[in-house]
């Protein structure tokens, strides 16, 4: 049964006000993840349970002002505005009290019941301001106001206690609970808005539990949002007509904006409230040390040196240090889990058929998708300790000029680099930007980034068919992937995701701090979760929809006579033009919509012949498998601990392959020639690097973005990657033949 829910809690505030972890810190594991109803931003809730108080707690996402802009900043405003909450926690950080009252003061003149929390106290104390929350409260007409340090917990006892409190007198019915701030805007603005509220109050369009004067507020800041909340019903009054009239008197009469004079009243109002709640020790060293850190981490050469000396780094963890437990990931499943399933189902006396189905379909595609977990848990976990320190926004700031060429900014380099390892992880580290169409813009250009999975490909053409020259060939078309991202980038900025807005760039510097490894391990394991669930499932199912095409129809002898030989050479005609128009070549360009590195497995299949039959074990030891296991795991980890010493010392230092698959790559090699000429291997190459993403990538654009953005990307791809690879052939061909 259900627990009735008593009361709502909302939390508001700027980014990086710490928010996230206070939620974290009030519902603990009573919490659950989604996207808010028909988007794609994260919706976080969770219960708080007070001496028999029930509440709903609802972290909305981070907003500058209710004036909003971007799709988060709407979602805080409307969820406000469209049901608002029994009661709201404005959270603060107590380091940048000044800027981030501007939003608390909206709230507040909303007229909803509101306790603020001064975030990162301790921080702000170390930085030499003393905040006298007694002060501050009076300021605000007497709200409570509670200082805490999510990070640690300190004050949060405190907190629970004002909640419960301030519950009690709302279930009580307490008018007091709801007090309204007032802000004097001037004789000028106040006599027109006493009038406005008058005509708002008269009407049938009002905002159910919103003060009326707040109302009137906005309509004569000419919010657009909000007149449209206001349209007039059945002849009524037309409000937005009205404020606009006084709008145009008030501008004659202060000879300037209204929305500015007020904006400036909220500014000069929270200055006025700093200077009489806070005291400042100048004597500090924190302040300094922050500011001499920010004086080379904002340079414009030291620090874009910088960050791409962090980027290196992180990039070389999340390809590096994770790969011995993707190897061992790789090994487990078709190791023991094979020899497991093959045995269970040979003893049950399952047929061939069922066999194939399960382990080449079902638990391969399944460890398809469990292969990607390590490196995503090392992006995740070095995005978050980044972000948490409050590095990152440094590093947006100092990329921003290079990126603003092709309408993103700076945030989006973090995002694109990771790109070069895995395209999947990379996707979802676009969540670290605040506008969606920044997000969805980065993200269409990530797959032009040639991920670690396209390098076995390179490697086996280049060396087959360029010989001393195959690293430049590999260099150049990892450079070409950057060229055609940064001209995808100015095209698609300049057409169907222009920016409406001037190409502004904002961004509030956090301040230093340690990161939290409790909140680092909670967004990983919440970051993972979200990858399995949605990406996982699609990834199976394409493995097993392959699995039906390479073995249907029953009978089939060779893989030119199955399904995917037949779609094969149907699709073979298209790449004619590029030279490789052969059911061969297209059929391993299918079967990468997987992975990009089964275009070598599938071609190594075809022109060296299918691989040994499946073979079913005598007997199964699983004790002394898992005992195996474990013992590999270990061993897993002490290579990535070599890994990261040798990332820390020497750098990045590509693993070569070796064993049967380097064998297989070798005789592979030697096959090539006869199948393709150099201009089309070259025209091949290119495609590859281009063309539609996997159905990973693909998966989490969908996850991301909806089905739509997935399926433009995968078009927008194609039609690039068969252009490049036709001038490409064409070209080479002429080149090769003067």
């Amino acid at each position: 049964m259900s627990e009735a829910i008593d009361l709502r809690l909302a939390l508001v505030g700027n980014p990086n006000t710490g928010k996230t972890t206070l939620f974290n810190a009030l519902t603990g594991s009573q919490q659950h993840v989604g996207n808010w109803p028909g988007k794609t931003v994260e919706r976080k809730q969770g219960l708080l349970h007070l001496n028999g108080l029930t509440f709903s707690v609802l972290d909305l996402p981070g907003t500058y002002s209710l004036s909003a802009y971007s799709e988060e900043e709407c979602i805080a405003r409307d969820s406000l505005l469209d049901s608002p909450p029994d009661l709201v926690l404005i959270v603060l950080d107590a380091c940048n009290l000044e800027r981030h009252l501007y939003l608390c003061l909206q709230v507040l003149e909303m007229g909803v019941p509101a306790i603020v929390v001064l975030n990162m106290s301790d921080l702000a104390e170390k930085n030499g301001a003393q905040i006298n929350p007694q002060a501050l409260a009076g300021c605000l007409e007497d709200l409570p106001v509670v200082q805490v340090a999510a990070r640690s917990g300190s004050g949060l006892d405190r907190l629970k206690l004002e909640i419960e409190r301030v519950a009690r007198t709302i279930a009580a019915g307490d008018p007091s609970s709801a007090g309204c701030l007032a802000i004097d805007y001037g004789p000028l603005i106040e006599n027109e808005l006493a009038g406005l509220a008058a005509q708002v109050a008269d009407s049938d369009q009002t905002l159910s539990r919103i003060d009326l004067r707040w109302q009137a507020l906005e309509l004569l800041e000419g919010d657009p949002e909000i007149e449209k909340r206001f349209t007039p019903r059945n002849g009524g009054q037309d409000l937005p007509q009205a404020a606009a009239e006084v709008r145009a008197r008030l501008q004659e009469a202060l000879e300037g904006e209204v929305n500015l004079a007020i904006a400036d009243r909220r500014y000069a109002f929270a200055d006025q409230v700093v200077r009489q709640s806070i005291e400042r020790d100048h004597t500090g060293s924190a302040p300094e040390w922050g500011e001499r850190l920010d004086h080379a981490l904002t340079h414009p050469v030291i620090g874009v040196l910088a960050f791409l000396l962090v980027m290196y780094f992180v990039f070389s963890l999340v390809v590096e240090v994770s790969a011995p437990f993707l190897d061992w990931v790789s090994a487990f499943f078709a190791g023991p889990l094979t020899r497991w399933t093959a045995y269970g189902l040979a003893s049950l006396g399952a047929p061939d058929w069922l066999r194939s189905l399960v382990i080449e379909g079902v638990i391969d595609g399944v460890g398809g998708v469990l292969v990607f977990l390590p490196g995503l848990a090392v992006l995740f976990a070095f995005m978050a300790l980044l972000e948490d320190s409050g590095y990152l926004a440094r590093a947006a700031f100092v990329m921003n000029r290079a990126l603003s060429w092709m309408g993103l900014n700076g945030k989006s380099f973090v995002p694109l680099v990771l790109g070069f390892g895995c395209a999947v992880p990379a996707v979802y580290a676009t969540r670290t930007l605040e506008r969606r169409r920044d997000r969805i813009l980065t993200a269409l250009l990530i797959p032009f980034m040639s991920c670690s999975a396209r390098l076995p490909v390179y490697v086996v053409f280049a060396l087959a068919f360029f010989g001393v020259r195959a690293n430049l060939v590999i260099w150049a078309l990892y450079a070409l992937g950057v060229i055609f991202a940064a001209c995808a980038g100015w095209i698609l900025s300049r057409t169907i995701l222009r920016n409406p807005q001037p190409a502004s760039f904002i961004l509030e510097m956090p301040s230093y701090r340690w990161p939290s490894l409790r909140e680092t391990s909670r967004l990983v394991n919440r970051r993972t979760r979200a990858f399995l669930r949605n990406a996982g499932t699609v990834i199976l199912g394409a493995s097993i929809v392959i699995w039906l095409l390479l073995n249907l129809p029953v009978g089939a002898t060779g893989l030119e006579a199955t399904y995917f030989g037949g779609m094969s050479k149907a699709i073979a005609p298209v790449f004619k033009p590029a030279g490789f128009g052969t059911w061969q070549a297209s059929g391993s360009l299918v079967s990468g919509l997987v992975a990009k590195e089964v275009v070598v497995a599938t071609m190594s299949q075809i022109y060296l012949g299918g691989g040994a039959p499946l073979e079913i074990p005598e007997q199964v030891k699983p004790g002394a498998d898992l005992a195996e296991a474990g013992r590999q795991f270990l061993q897993a980890a002490g290579r990535s601990g070599d890994r990261l010493l040798r990332t820390l010392s020497l750098g990045l230092i590509p693993a070569h392959s070796s064993g049967e698959g380097a064998k297989d790559q070798i005789a592979l090699g030697a096959v090539l020639p006869n199948a393709f000429s150099r201009p089309a291997a070259l025209a091949f190459l290119v495609y590859v690097l281009l063309y539609v993403p996997c159905i990973a990538t693909l998966s989490s654009l969908r996850a991301e973005f909806g089905l739509r953005w997935a399926l433009f990307s995968a078009a927008f791809q194609s039609i690039a990657a068969w252009l490049a690879a036709v001038s490409v052939y064409q070209i080479a061909r002429l080149v090769m033949q003067a």
